[in-house]
C-alpha cells in the first residue's frame, strides 16, 4: 500500500490536497467511502486487489479522517467535481467506481458527469435520493448505539465505546461528522438525484444489505429502478456497510455479476 496526496481543484477552482491510497496493479477500481470513514474501505480494498488483481484507490474525503476540509467545499456535487478532476489528474481509464452509502451518492453523481473515463460503476447501500415512505434514517439524531444498531446486520463485531476513545479519535470523529453534515446536508437526499438518474448510460450494479436499517431494501430497489442500466441484488445477512461486516458477498457478487467486473478483460 502506498499514500500519495494529490493536487486538484475543486469547481470554484480552490486546491485541494487529497490522500489517496493504492493497493494492488492493473486496472483502476475507486473505492469512496461513506460516513465510516476511509478505515470502513481499506480493508475491502487490500481484498479486492489481491482477489481481482486490480489497482485499488482509496482516496480521503477532504474533512474525514483528520483532513482538511476548504470551507467553499460543500455538497456532494462538489465533491463529484472534486473526484472527477482527480480522475483526470491520475490519468486513470476505463475506471469502475465503487461507492458506499454517501460514497455511493457521490459515485452516481461523478457517474453524470458523463466522463469517458468512467467503464461502470457500484453502488453499495447508496443514500442521495428520496423515496416516498421510505424515509433515509435521521442519522443525526441517532445515538451512536442506533446507528451501530440500524447499520449491521451483527453489530457486535463493530460496537464502539466513545468514551474510551483518544481525544484524537474522538477530534477525527468529530470532523468525520462535520464533513459528512457539509456534503450530504441532514436530510442525505437531493429531490432531484431521481430523475436525473435516468440518463445515466454505464453499466451499473445496486448491491444491498437485507439488514439494512439507515436505507431499506425498498428505498434500495427504487435506487436501482431509477438508473435505466442498472442490475440490483440482494446481499443476505448484512447490514449497510456490506464491504466492512461481509466482503466476501460483495467479491462475489462483483465476480458474478457486474457487467465490467473488476479484472474483466476490456
Amino acid at each position: 500500500m502506498t499514500t500519495t496526496q494529490v493536487s486538484v481543484k475543486s469547481k470554484d477552482h480552490t486546491k485541494v490536497e487529497v490522500s489517496v491510497s493504492t493497493y494492488g496493479a492493473g486496472r483502476p477500481v475507486l473505492l469512496l467511502h461513506g460516513g465510516a470513514g476511509p478505515q470502513s474501505m481499506t480493508g475491502f480494498a487490500e481484498q479486492l486487489a489481491a482477489a481481482h488483481r486490480v489497482n485499488t484507490l482509496v482516496p480521503i474525503h477532504p474533512g474525514f479522517g483528520g483532513t482538511d476540509r476548504p470551507s467553499a467545499l460543500t455538497g456532494i456535487r462538489a465533491l463529484a467535481e472534486l473526484y472527477n478532476d482527480l480522475i483526470d489528474k491520475l490519468g486513470l481509464c476505463e475506471v469502475t467506481i465503487i461507492g458506499n452509502s454517501i460514497g455511493g451518492w457521490l459515485t452516481a453523481e461523478i457517474a453524470l458527469l458523463k466522463s469517458p473515463r468512467i467503464s461502470d460503476i457500484v453502488l453499495i447501500d447508496a443514500v442521495g435520493i428520496e423515496v416516498p415512505d421510505h424515509p433515509v434514517a435521521d442519522f443525526f439524531s441517532l445515538t451512536m448505539d442506533e446507528v451501530f444498531r440500524r447499520s449491521f446486520h451483527n453489530p457486535e463485531p463493530f460496537r464502539i465505546d466513545p468514551s474510551a476513545m483518544t481525544p484524537e479519535a474522538q477530534a477525527v470523529a468529530a470532523g468525520n461528522r462535520a464533513a459528512l453534515s457539509a456534503y450530504a446536508g441532514e436530510s442525505m437526499s437531493d429531490p432531484t438525484l431521481a430523475a436525473r438518474l435516468s440518463s445515466l448510460t454505464v453499466p451499473t450494479l445496486v448491491l444491498w444489505g437485507a439488514s439494512d436499517h439507515i436505507v431499506d431494501v425498498a428505498y434500495g430497489r427504487a435506487y436501482a429502478q431509477a438508473v435505466p442500466t442498472a442490475h440490483f441484488e440482494l446481499l443476505t445477512e448484512t447490514g449497510h456497510s456490506p464491504q466492512l461486516e461481509t466482503p466476501a458477498q460483495v467479491l462475489k457478487a462483483l465476480n458474478d455479476k457486474a457487467p465490467h467486473r473488476p479484472g474483466a478483460a476490456g
